[in-house]
């Protein structure tokens, strides 16, 4: 019995047709491969480097501006008129007095005692008034005759103080005209003690408390007067009075 091969399962059958399509699919991948350009890696680095100095180049550019400088200060005007000055002025030769002593000169000596008296001398006594703040020894007020003398113008002041006000009496006249203020009263205690040459000076319009004032004054007691060098001495006094309404 002859076995008979099925034609439909020959492995030869399409062989052919099987090469030619294996090389078409071949000679179409290496054409596609050759055809296909594979990208330059210089170009890309060329690139980054044109990048790179593109922005290098951007930074760099920076505008800056010169500072502000001031301007100077404008010049002074000129003046208006200007004045000639006359260069033949004289000139007086000022002459030089000598400061050197002359050995063969005799030298005065002026005692200044004989001006203020001298406690064991014959010169005059002292005319001028001296003032009470720089009196060796103030005048005493009767009744401080034995205070110490360190004490005597504390003394001084209270006795006048006393004296002031038991005599003070307010002027009627002022009191209706509602006048009041402050007298200030400077008058001389004399070489024997007594008081003169009084002199008033209050607020305006108060005349009638002037004339108050120097009475009060004017009744003091008589003073141990002041010693100046260890000579009575004419001693000036300022005193204050007040004239105030209640």
């Amino acid at each position: 019995m002859e076995v008979k091969k099925n034609p439909n399962v020959d492995p030869k059958r399409n062989s052919s047709l099987y090469f030619l399509v294996g090389l078409t699919a071949v000679l179409m991948l290496t054409y596609v491969s050759i055809e296909l350009k594979s990208e330059d890696p210089r170009v890309e680095v060329e690139t980054l480097d044109i990048a790179d100095n593109m922005m290098g180049e951007e930074e760099e550019v920076i505008l800056t501006m010169p500072p502000v400088q001031k301007l100077p200060p404008p010049p002074p005007p000129a003046p208006e008129v200007i004045q000639i000055v006359d260069n033949k002025q004289v000139i007086e030769d000022k002459k030089i007095e000598t400061t050197e002593v002359d050995e063969n000169k005799a030298v005065v000596v002026v005692n200044n005692a004989s001006a203020y008296g001298s406690e064991g001398g014959t010169s005059d006594e002292i005319d001028e008034e001296v003032p009470f703040a720089v009196i060796e020894d103030v005048p005493v007020f009767p009744g401080c005759e034995k205070v110490e003398k360190s004490k005597r113008l504390e003394c001084f002041m209270e006795q006048m103080a006393k004296h002031i006000k038991k005599n003070q009496q307010y002027p009627e006249k002022a009191m209706e005209d509602n006048i009041q203020g402050r007298v200030s009263v400077l008058f001389v205690i004399d070489k024997d003690g007594s008081i003169s040459n009084v002199q008033v000076r209050g607020p305006k319009g108060g005349e009638l408390l002037e004339n108050e004032a120097k009475r009060v004054i004017e009744k003091l007691p008589k003073f141990k007067p002041g010693m100046q060098r260890g000579k009575p001495v004419k001693v000036k006094y300022s005193q204050p009075i007040t004239f105030k309404l209640q």
